[in-house]
């Protein structure tokens, strides 16, 4: 088994009118998210990762034109969970996330890769903030307004 590169990206899914798409974890029921997943490779491209976790898993293909992702330039380092610990080379216990948010149509078509995720819910900002389990989650989603003001 390779082991996973302790850096992700997080990517918060939103409407314009700042709904936000969460989606619930399928080994761990009832945990809460926006996308997350790690580099592929130490060389690949940051919004590379965020694109192709995108797509990997809400099925959400970000263009560049209609849908484009936004780098906030923000990282976030944290540890990592004891649970998930295993899936990194010994001794690495911590991780650094990369944000990203992405606004789309409500009605875009989302499917969810079933071995990752089993369901997803558009919510309301602070609803969204507080259902996440991931505090650096629920604090990409309460800078949202701010954001998406400050990229217009």
């Amino acid at each position: 088994m390779a082991y996973k590169i302790p850096e992700s990206v997080l990517v918060v899914i939103h409407t314009a009118d700042l709904e936000v798409l969460l989606i619930e974890r399928a080994d761990r029921p009832g945990f809460w998210q926006s996308v997350t997943g790690s580099l592929d490779a130490l060389d690949e491209p940051l919004h590379q990762t965020a694109t192709r976790e995108l797509f990997e898993e809400t099925g959400i293909v970000a263009d560049g034109e209609r849908i484009k992702l936004q780098d906030w330039q923000l990282s976030n380092i944290y540890e990592i969970y004891e649970t998930w610990r295993h899936r990194y080379a010994p001794g690495i216990t911590h991780n650094t996330e990369h944000v990203f948010s992405v606004c789309v149509p409500r009605d875009i078509p989302i499917v969810l890769a079933p071995r990752e995720h089993v369901q997803y819910a558009w919510l309301p900002l602070l609803e969204a903030a507080d259902r996440c389990f991931s505090g650096s989650n629920a604090e990409a989603i309460l800078q949202l307004p701010r954001r998406v003001t400050a990229a217009v």
